[in-house]
């Protein structure tokens, strides 16, 4: 074993003195940093995934409309066109618009999905009705379970539906039957969005015939390169379109979710930098406490670097063992983190209301990289604290070093 590594190790074994019990609250400490990083860095990425899924299970991964925003007269042959391109689930043509709903006092203004019964069931992941069908049957709607307890009302009763208005144009309001309640498990989508068939959607906007959207569902919307070949292979026809991915539509979202991630991330890592100014402290304290014995060593010829070594070694040697026990101590809390919670929820302490997140439990994802980020961090400032401590140590005087 090379000298320094060994007095290293000599120097770090428990006894009575203040040094020890410093470097043992410095490993905590770094411990605790290390642990609190990877815990919330794997539940932020935990929530970001559940957001993500939600996002592809309800709304299209393509969608395909007219670059001007007008009717597409030919949606219908333009979604079975799109059906027959492999990797596409589903392509259904709809109109999406923006309405207002009330029931006695209550005013609402979710967004008019008007799709056929099966394109519904096919293109949009929201489970069994919560009370009623998805039988789409005319002057009839489905709207989410949030929107329903906001107007007061459930399957079987009457909502009025009023289109936008249009320029020199008026719409009627229509008398429409709730006829199911479905729930997503999103709040924005169960309090923002009704569904209507399609011949109700364009007869309450006044028009005859053609959509405003082709919506498509792909097998594979996470699969960047195998996504982005679907796309470049939809069979357009002529004229201009606006092809809209689900990246795209919800680009605000995602990106808000990754700065906050990587944001919280890093401000606890530099919380947990402050536990490495325990390890200077430990090293500045051992310094002063065997300046005999630099004196000693550096007198028998020991060099500035080999006591350097002796300091940034004790110094990684804490880091080391702060990391391990972190790595422990974040894979039993995220292993139990369920168990966790349940025990604050019963003494009082609410953590992860599931009628606000609707999760029943607390979702999270280790990330590999972000386990190797968090301890190339800590070793890197941890090194830095080692060195000033291990610079004080190798510039002493050997002759006044032995006389203390």
């Amino acid at each position: 074993m090379p000298f320094p590594l060994f007095l290293a190790f000599k120097y770090i074994r428990p006894k009575r003195s203040v040094a020890s019990v410093i470097t043992f609250v410095s490993i905590i400490g770094v411990m605790l940093g290390v642990a609190v990083v990877i815990i919330v860095r794997s539940v932020m990425t935990g929530f970001g995934d559940t957001w993500r899924e939600k996002v592809l299970e309800f709304k299209p991964h393509i969608t395909v409309m007219s670059a001007d925003s007008r009717m597409l007269r030919s949606g219908e042959a333009m979604a079975e066109r799109f059906r027959s391109v492999p990797g596409i689930v589903s392509a259904t043509p709809e109109i999406d618009t923006r309405v207002l709903v009330s029931r006695a006092d209550r005013v609402a203004a979710p967004v008019l999905i008007g799709i056929d019964a099966d394109g519904f069931e096919k293109a949009y992941d929201v489970g069994a009705p919560v009370a009623g069908s998805f039988d789409l049957d005319p002057d009839t709607v489905v709207i989410g379970r949030e929107l329903a307890f906001s107007l007061g009302v459930w399957a079987g009763d009457v909502i009025t539906v009023c289109a936008p208005p249009l320029p020199n144009e008026v719409f009627l309001p229509r008398k429409w039957k709730v006829g199911g309640i479905f729930s997503s498990g999103h709040y924005d989508y169960d309090s923002g969005y009704i569904v209507s068939s399609l011949d109700s959607a364009r007869d309450l906007m006044g028009v005859e015939e053609g959509v405003l959207a082709v919506h498509v569902k792909t097998s594979c919307p996470t699969d960047e390169n195998a996504f982005s070949a679907i796309v470049s292979s939809l069979p357009l026809p002529r004229g201009r379109f606006r092809v809209l991915t689900w990246r795209e539509a919800d680009k605000r979202l995602f990106d808000a979710i990754a700065v906050e991630t990587n944001l919280t991330a890093v401000l606890l890592l530099l919380i947990s930098i402050v536990a490495l100014f325990c390890v200077m402290n430990t090293l500045l304290v051992l310094g002063v406490q065997k300046t005999p014995e630099i004196g000693l060593l550096k007198a028998l010829g020991f060099g500035k670097a080999g006591i350097m070594g002796v300091f940034v070694t004790h110094g990684l040697i804490q880091c080391t063992a702060g990391v391990l026990l972190g790595l422990l101590a974040s894979w039993g809390v995220l292993s139990n983190l369920q168990n966790i919670v349940e025990w604050l929820a019963g003494m009082g302490m609410e953590v992860f209301p599931p009628a606000i997140y609707n999760l029943e439990e607390i979702p999270h994802r280790i990330v590999v990289s972000d386990v190797v980020y968090t301890v190339s961090a800590i070793y890197f400032f941890g090194l830095l604290a080692s060195l000033v401590p291990a610079l004080f140590a190798a510039a002493k005087d050997p002759v006044k070093a032995l006389d203390e």
